[in-house]
């Protein structure tokens, strides 16, 4: 009979077996009732997503669980033999569960009176992976049973081994045998050697506890004991195993978890969401994003940004500052080749989604509006000051930004220095709502057009916006510029494909015609001159470029946006809090750092990609011109330049100015009736003719006819020896004439005329003297005549309130001498002064006003007949920025 004691501990026993049998029965029957179909075991598992650049190099892998599925063929068989022998050795024998490990298993659970072994065969363990939980119940133990015989029932044991292998977790966050090998060794699992096999199988039993990079020892002892696994059951020899066992673990140190292009692979996650992609598509479905990223670009991007911002300091959330951005579009196909959206630690995206004044960055879509609209290159504009009224009652008074005023310049020589009183002047003639509507086609979608805050004011031309534009946007509007008036609309992605290779999703190149390719050549070609000789020159790289800076009033705020015609960036430099300058170690930073940033960015960028211009389309022209006045330039004048026009708009008259030099151009001929009379003086008759081309006609002088040879356009030719010369077509005198002395052709009135005796033979010279009278229709002549650089001759004036017509400058120049001119009355000097001279200027041009000039828009000035400067209504001298206008008026003069 049993001992008391003995007893009990058997009944005790007893119950326990028969709680354990209950609960069993109990959660078989659970189980039975949730026991999956055949229809239930499909193999779903999350698998990495790989982004590529344009070239096929991976940018970044997207996973929840970084998983690379490969091929069982594609797997080394001793990998496979490892994993069998050390976790399930009658893988081969079994359908699904192996008896005999269960018992085994529940035995050594019911002495210990919870789950200790697990017993599950390599099925078991896929169906836990696959479709059940970790948690250790009986429950979730019998459930696994019922789903790995149905798995044996679907699938055959290399699909199922081929699953398990690449489902399962060897740690440091690789699911997959393919994504553990490429980060513990470095190379694809296909090229594991047997040591290496044996290690990964040996991780499946535990990655933490076993992880070679914490515990090397433990991870080396149970590859050992896998190698011994594999040899008891004849997978290799002793001979095999001893040197595996020989070998180091040979792992790759763990590379810091840093995503190459941060910025740009977070904006084509936002761009594929907004192309209807989900999270679990994007980090689960195994997808294949293919971006238009160069990671050469991107690395040079990268470089010339960060390295080249200045030490600043952290702000309040540890944020260094100052920060930038850079972004890169090809222009012929919208495709972003780099995206720096910030420095350091921040997410922010300031490529995209930070919206800065950009200053003077916006003046191109002005002049291209302004060029569309009657302007030219070569159209003056008086760089005075201006003011303009607002609804506070306080004027606005634009300035240039070195507050200085250069008087009547060029369109080109505006945009080139960037001269802001022009572009605000030029916005006004054409309209804010013009070149407001020019930026939106041309990309730019952030301008405010509604509300009590809106960007519909002239400071439109400075930047000056109520919200502000992004890098990514002005790159993407320069694109326009570079790619002959074609706006092309950025791309990121250029097509994303699933796991098998279909075609999810393509995109599409959209491009639209937005100015006609003559002024965006005009445009691309003013903004060559900013790098080569204006406010950029800081961008040069030694191949054609243009580009535009861009800097804000208080400083806060530096871009560049250039472009070549294979690639265009934009670079913007500021501090995140947008009231703070750019202010650092006594340096304050603008835009020619920027534009250096610029130039080094892209001659890395561009540094294998040969050379070329930007193409000329047709019906352009090149005329010289007076950079003064804008009219064609003649041998005269100081200042000339080479100026592209199309065809049509090109100016057709000789500078006003200097006028008495040979013309450089042979513009077409011009009605010259009531132009100014030739400085020799000599009475003239009425009659027309021409300036160049052919001798005037209809009128005769007082002296000898004309000759009979043949006038040279320049009017080197005169007549025959010992007879006058021919008219000297557009000069006052003939470089060759008769021997007597005869004088030059006029094209005061288009008549011939006589000069006086004492003159060198063909007419007055530019040293010669002149005795003739004022030509008695022509127009108004100082003191007679003068030559260029001689002495005045003894002639009178004549009247000049009665020129023959207004003539092509509207009315004739002005006598100093009598304080008046032709749209000026009398007016009594300021302080009484009498050294003073009456002028009355076009406020338009800030020249010499005439009769064709709007009464509304001419103002009376006086100025020190001496210094020229001008003089304030109290008779004191102004600050030297105004000086006495020598020309006539070239908006209404035309």
């Amino acid at each position: 009979m049993l001992p008391r004691t003995k007893k009990w501990l058997l009944y005790a026993a007893l119950a326990f077996a028969a709680i354990m049998l209950g609960t069993a029965v109990g959660a078989v029957g659970g189980a039975l009732k949730s026991a999956p179909s055949l229809q239930d075991v499909e193999f779903n598992p999350q698998q990495t997503s790989y982004m590529y650049d344009v070239h096929g190099q991976v940018i970044t892998r997207l996973y929840r669980e970084n998983r690379v599925p490969v091929r069982l063929d594609q797997m080394p068989m001793d990998l496979r033999n490892a994993i069998v022998a050390i976790e399930d050795p009658r893988f081969y024998e079994h359908h699904g569960i192996d008896l005999r490990g269960i018992l085994r298993a529940l035995w050594v659970d019911l002495r210990s009176g919870r789950i200790v072994q697990g017993g599950s065969t390599i099925t078991q363990q896929l169906a836990r992976n696959a479709f059940l939980t970790l948690e250790r119940t009986w429950s979730r133990k019998i459930k696994e049973v019922f789903w790995a015989i149905q798995i044996e029932r679907k699938y055959t044991k290399d699909e199922i081994l081929e699953t398990y292998l690449n489902q399962i977790y060897l740690g440091e966050g690789a699911y997959g045998v393919e994504a553990a090998s490429q980060l513990y060794f470095g190379k694809s699992v296909s090229k594991l050697d047997l040591a290496q096999c044996a290690m990964l199988a040996g991780l499946a039993q535990g990655p933490s506890y076993l992880s070679p990079y914490e515990h090397p020892d433990r991870a080396l002892e149970r590859r050992n004991t896998v190698l011994a696994r594999m040899q008891e059951l004849g997978y290799i020899t002793p001979a095999q195993a001893a040197a595996a066992e020989k070998e180091p673990l040979g792992v790759i140190p763990l590379k810091p978890a840093k995503t190459r292009a941060p910025y740009f692979v977070d904006y084509v996650l936002q761009y594929l969401q907004s192309q209807g992609f989900s999270n679990e598509d994007l980090f689960a479905g195994g997808l294949r994003v293919y971006t238009t990223l160069d990671l050469k670009m991107q690395q040079a991007a990268e470089q010339a940004l960060v390295s080249s911002l200045p030490d600043g300091y952290k702000d309040k959330d540890g944020i260094e500052q100052p920060q930038g951005a850079l972004v890169a579009i090809d222009p012929r196909n919208g495709y972003i080749m780099a995206m720096v959206g910030g420095r350091g630690d921040s997410r922010f995206n300031r490529a995209v989604d930070a919206l800065r004044q950009p200053g003077s960055a916006m003046k191109p879509f002005v002049y291209a509006a302004a060029l569309d609209h009657g302007y030219t290159l070569g159209s003056i504009v008086d760089d005075s000051p201006v003011q303009f009224p607002t609804a506070t009652g306080k004027p606005w008074v634009p300035s240039n930004y070195d507050h200085k005023y250069r008087g009547p310049i060029t369109v080109r020589t505006a945009l080139e220095q960037s001269v802001n009183v022009v572009a605000v002047k030029v916005l006004q003639s054409i309209g804010v709502d013009t070149a407001i509507g020019y930026a939106q086609k041309m990309g730019i979608s952030t301008l405010v057009t509604s509300g009590r805050a809106n960007d519909r004011n002239l400071s439109f031309a400075l930047g000056g916006l109520t919200r502000g534009v992004s890098p990514l946007e002005m790159a993407s509007a320069y694109t326009t510029f570079a790619d002959q008036g074609i706006h092309v609309a950025p791309i990121p992605v250029i097509r994303v494909e699933d796991r098998n290779g279909n075609v999810l999703f393509q995109n599409r190149i959209q491009q639209n015609i937005v100015l006609n390719e003559q002024v965006a050549y005009l445009m691309t070609d003013a903004l060559r001159g900013v790098i080569e000789r204006g406010t950029g020159r800081n961008a040069q790289i030694g191949r054609p470029a243009a580009g535009k800076t861009g800097t804000t009033d208080d400083n806060t705020n530096a871009w560049f946006v250039g472009f070549t015609p294979d690639l265009v960036a934009a670079v913007w430099m500021g501090n995140d809090q947008q009231n703070k300058p750019l202010l650092y170690h006594g340096i304050a930073y603008g835009s020619a750092y920027t534009a250096l940033i610029w130039g080094k960015f892209m001659s890395q960028a561009l540094a294998g990609t040969p050379p070329s211009d930007f193409v000329r389309p047709p019906n352009l022209v090149s005329e010289p011109i007076d950079t003064e006045t804008g009219y064609l330039a003649t041998t005269a004048c100081p200042n000339v330049r080479q100026e592209i026009f199309i065809q049509g708009t090109e100016p057709t008259q000789p500078c006003p100015v200097h006028w008495w030099g040979a013309p450089l151009s042979q513009p077409a001929p011009l009605d010259v009736t009531g132009a100014p009379a030739d400085s020799t003086g000599g009475s003239t008759d009425t009659g027309t003719g021409t300036l160049f081309g052919t001798p005037p006609t209809g009128g005769t002088d007082s002296g000898a006819p004309a000759g009979v040879g043949p006038a040279s356009p320049q009017g080197e030719s005169g007549g025959a020896t010992g007879q006058p010369p021919t008219a000297a077509p557009g000069l006052p005198d003939s470089r060759t004439g008769g021997t007597t002395g005869s004088g030059a052709a006029l094209p005061g009135s288009g008549a011939t005329n006589a000069a006086g005796s004492g003159g060198p033979p063909g007419g007055v010279l530019p040293s010669g003297t002149g005795n003739g009278s004022a030509g008695s229709t022509g127009a108004a002549n100082g003191t007679g005549g003068r030559s260029p650089t001689g002495t005045p001759g003894s002639g009178q004036p004549a009247s000049p309130s009665s020129p023959t017509s207004a003539g092509p400058f509207g009315a004739a120049p002005p006598v100093l001498e009598t304080g008046r001119n032709a749209a000026a009355g009398s007016h009594r000097p300021p302080g009484g002064r009498s050294d003073l001279v009456e002028v009355q200027v076009c406020l338009a041009s800030g020249e010499l006003a005439t009769l064709a000039c709007p009464p509304d828009q001419v103002v009376t000035r006086w100025y020190e007949k001496d210094s020229g400067l001008e003089v304030t209504a109290k008779g004191t001298v102004r600050v030297p920025h105004r000086s006495l206008p020598t020309r006539y008026c070239t908006i209404h003069g035309m």
